[in-house]
């Protein structure tokens, strides 16, 4: 209910509109409720909140990828988050050149795939270093064949399969590639003007640097956007941090692998006694057979131990266990 004016106060009105004091005019403009334009056609759909928190977990992603990658490359690999936007399909496909590579994931448990879109020059890169190459791209893009698509195809399988972890906080998903495409008009997997998140990761191989699109449509993840902010994501990591956290992680490092390796002794022979050797030849060491040889777990000097057998496999057994200190 408006405020009730005083008879004094309409009487004033009054006189302030009979001299020109008050224009009408400006009351009306004052009263009106300012009314902004909204595009049907791009709905808003991802707030900035949304767009933050799958810029959390890509970095996230980012560094599993740039850890695992370098397995297969031989070589260093950098990843940061670049940008995330909000675009329609449309937008997304027709600014994709042609050659392209296209990973279409099905998204499971959720209904509808996302594509990562690979730049050219790093698909050509990953050829080459995996090929035995220097890894360069191409300065002229062509067709990709059978057997570099093959190859393709094993390191977009290797990162699907480390999308798992970054989306663990906002659900157990279980990704799968479902195919590899060369050509945007194959990779139609919702409509045009279907609103998608884009977040831009900077991927730079060696000296070799190019652009990783993750393209996330509003329908596969409409069931979890209310779990898509910062609130949510930061509270379901305090909860999975209980009291048996500390438990999980060393039961997780005792399960990794670790090089020993007992050494001998160790001897020194010039490069050309070292190309004359023939089997039956013999290599002086600088130990006795009764003397203790070193242990190391990894490149540290860890045990003390004596040469033996194990049924047919040589063995040692441990005689002492050196210390940090010592």
């Amino acid at each position: 209910m408006g405020e009730v004016l005083s008879q004094n106060e309409i009487d004033s009105l009054l006189a302030a509109l009979s001299t020109g004091e008050l224009d009408v005019n400006a009351i009306t403009e004052t009263d009106e409720k300012q009314v902004r334009n909204y595009d049907f056609g791009r709905p808003t759909k991802f707030s900035k909140e949304h767009l933050r928190t799958l810029e959390i977990i890509f970095e996230h992603y980012g560094r599993l990828v740039s850890t695992n990658l370098p397995v297969y490359l031989r070589k260093n690999v950098q990843i940061t988050v670049a940008s995330s936007e909000t675009v329609t399909f449309s937008e997304f496909s027709n600014a994709l050149s042609n050659p392209v590579v296209l990973g279409v994931i099905n998204f499971v448990p959720l209904n509808g795939s996302i594509i990562i879109d690979l730049a050219s020059n790093l698909a050509y890169t990953m050829i080459d270093r995996m090929l035995g190459g220097g890894g360069q791209p191409l300065d002229k893009p062509r067709d990709f064949s059978e057997i570099e698509m093959t190859i393709i195809d094993r390191i977009l399988s290797m990162m699907v399969g480390l999308l798992r972890e970054p989306w663990k906080n906002v659900l157990e998903v279980s990704p799968v590639l479902q195919r590899v495409e060369t050509n945007p008009q194959f990779a139609q997997v919702i409509a045009p003007n279907e609103m998608i998140a884009i977040v831009t990761l900077n991927m730079k191989i060696g000296e070799i640097e190019g652009f990783v699109n993750v393209c996330l449509p509003f329908i596969t993840l409409e069931t979890v956007m209310d779990r898509l902010s910062t609130k949510y994501w930061f509270s379901t990591m305090k909860e999975n941090r209980d009291e048996n956290y500390e438990d999980y992680i060393e039961a997780m490092i005792r399960r990794v692998d670790i090089p020993i390796r007992a050494v001998l002794g160790t001897s020194r022979i010039s490069v050309s006694e070292f190309m004359d050797l023939q089997i039956g030849d013999c290599i002086r060491l600088d130990t006795k057979v009764d003397n203790e040889m070193d242990v190391y777990v990894g490149n540290i000097r860890k045990f003390t131990a004596l040469p033996g057998v194990d049924a047919d496999s040589y063995a040692v057994r441990v005689t002492s266990v050196i210390r940090e200190e010592e």
